[in-house]
């Protein structure tokens, strides 16, 4: 039924599937349920696919991997009770690294009894759970109010900090046909611009400065070319975090990697008179420790009003888009009198200055990382430039891969940096994959974290595209093992049998080859690109 003001009769489902369509969604993962199914029967009807991981928990890391490749938020449909509990690992990363991933799900009914009544899936409160993993919490108390909810969360994608977001809508508005209009869409905001007076105090810090400095982190991924621009222009070597890898090209001269942990970086830091953080915490999850002493000058660029006094707090804030940030303060520094001074001795002086401390920093952990490099060397030999690299939380990959395996735009690394969970890579190449599949995908993990979400194998495998996965097998839980170890503690829990997981690949409808050489590995990777379905490549690694 239509009324005179436009209102149509509508079940919460399909309010819920036009409004994502509404504001662009084309592609959602997710599991059906006995609860969210009205959810899936209007999927197809409004132009939405979907992709069906085998754990909800891989569908949180699909979305998450989609939404840091694309821009776009990633979506993802639970079920009630277990299902959403299974999200929430994938929830807590997408927080920590600033993602945007919307969750949908249905909820108790609207007047379910505050007393437990033994309906299935039912849980105290899911809103009250979610509301401190995400951004917000919302559930509606109408089918008019679902269009409202999902323009809040795309509203809350579009402005400030990315954070992920839950809508909850009671299972019996999900079917329940109620009088609703079209559903209202989220503005499109205006960049935000720092003010004025901060970037003219950021750019003569920066101009008169002898030894500038540049940290990267995810928020500076839209502002590459600023970035870069400002690097040469001031003659600034540039370190990135982990989520910022990729930001600035790692082959330049001026790049310092991903090496913010290293006490050579850190101590680069220390000495520079002016540092610009842009789209970073600055956090110990990058760091590895403290946070360094700044001797000079900190400027802080952040969308984030909060990252102004956390940690380190500003010296000079820009509040504002990472790009309108460096634009500004590029306008600035064209300004100045007699244009920016070049650090140190110039171009040529500030590339010999960012060698020597990546000469230093590498030398500090050569020993550690020397069994990896030919490895991670061939990996490097065998991808596109334009390849997009997921990684776990394994010793692989952040002792490896993030300083040793570099990556230049249009090149990303998507990495679970602050809540470090296991079990990204697999699950979140394939939300890039599905997004881009034209576009070379590889995960790396341990097969430790591999474990975790090994199920997505065969999901990969449904996908039908070329997804190699290379796995740095130490048979178990190497870092935890070298904890215990360096505690002086018998180990416990950390070793794994055997397990031929190429076997396992294979069985999932994939293959599976083992790479005992670095030639063997480029080799495998070069042919796994060509394939249908995922390819398994074992690594052995010491332990």
């Amino acid at each position: 039924m239509t009324t005179a003001a436009g209102h149509r009769d509508i079940t919460g489902g399909e309010a819920l599937v036009a409004a994502l369509a509404a504001h662009g969604a084309h592609l959602a993962f997710g599991i059906p349920g006995t609860h969210n199914l009205e959810i899936y029967r209007h999927l197809a009807a409004y132009g939405i696919r979907h992709l069906a991981p085998r754990h909800e928990q891989g569908a949180g890391y699909a979305a998450d991997g989609y939404a840091r490749a694309t821009g776009r938020p990633g979506i993802a449909i639970t079920t009630t009770g277990p299902a959403l509990m299974n999200i929430a690992a994938a929830v807590g990363q997408a927080y920590s690294d600033s993602v945007p991933l919307l969750v949908v799900s249905p909820g108790m009914p609207l007047r379910h009894p505050r007393l437990a009544t033994g309906l299935l899936h039912e849980m105290p409160s899911q809103s009250g759970a979610f509301g401190q993993l995400t951004a917000f919490s919302h559930r509606v108390s109408s089918v008019a109010e679902i269009g409202a909810a999902v323009a809040r969360a795309f509203t809350r994608f579009r402005t400030g900090r990315p954070r992920p977001v839950h809508i909850e809508v009671p299972l019996d508005l999900l079917t329940a046909a109620e009088p609703a209009g079209p559903p209202p869409l989220a503005p499109l905001p205006l960049p935000v611009r720092p003010p004025p007076e901060a970037v003219r105090a950021a750019a003569e810090a920066l101009g008169r400065a002898r030894r500038p400095a540049l940290v990267l982190g995810g928020g500076a991924h839209g502002a590459r070319a600023e970035a870069l621009t400002l690097a040469e222009r001031l003659g600034a070597p540039v370190a990135t975090t982990a989520n910022g890898k990729g930001a600035f090209p790692e082959s330049h001269p001026l790049s310092l990697g991903v090496r913010l942990h290293t006490p050579a970086v850190q101590k680069w830091l220390a000495d520079s008179d002016a540092v610009l953080a842009v789209g970073t915490e600055l956090a110990e999850s990058d760091l590895w420790s403290a946070a360094p002493e700044i001797g000079g000058t900190l400027i802080r660029a952040d969308i984030d009003p909060a990252q102004m006094y956390a940690v380190l707090p500003a010296d000079i804030a820009l509040v504002a888009d990472a790009r309108e940030a460096l634009r500004g303060v590029l306008d600035g520094l064209r300004g100045l009198p007699g244009g920016p001074r070049e650090g140190r001795a110039g171009q040529a002086g500030s590339a010999g200055a960012a060698a020597a401390v990546r000469a230093e920093s590498g030398a500090a952990t050569g020993e550690r990382d020397a069994a990896r490099l030919p490895y991670l060397a061939a990996i490097r030999s065998a991808l596109p430039p334009a390849t997009v690299l997921t990684s776990d939380s394994a010793q692989c990959c952040y002792y490896g891969a993030l300083p040793h395996l570099p990556v230049d735009p249009p090149g990303r690394y998507l990495h679970p940096t602050g809540f470090g969970t296991l079990g990204y890579a697999l699950p979140a190449a394939i939300g890039v994959k599905a997004a881009e599949p034209e576009r070379p995908v590889v995960a790396l993990s341990g097969d430790g974290g591999l474990q975790f979400t090994v199920q997505e194998l065969a999901t990969a495998a449904g996908l039908g595209l070329p997804l190699p996965v290379v796995v740095f097998d130490n048979g178990g839980y190497g870092e935890i093992r070298d904890e215990m170890a360096a505690r002086g503690d018998v180990p416990v829990a950390v070793d794994h049998p055997p397990l031929d997981l190429g076997a396992l690949a294979r069985a999932y409808g994939g293959h599976g080859v083992h790479a005992d050489s670095p030639d063997a590995l480029a080799e495998a990777l070069r042919t796994a690109l060509t394939v249908p379905g995922p390819t398994v490549i074992t690594v052995p690694e010491p332990r």
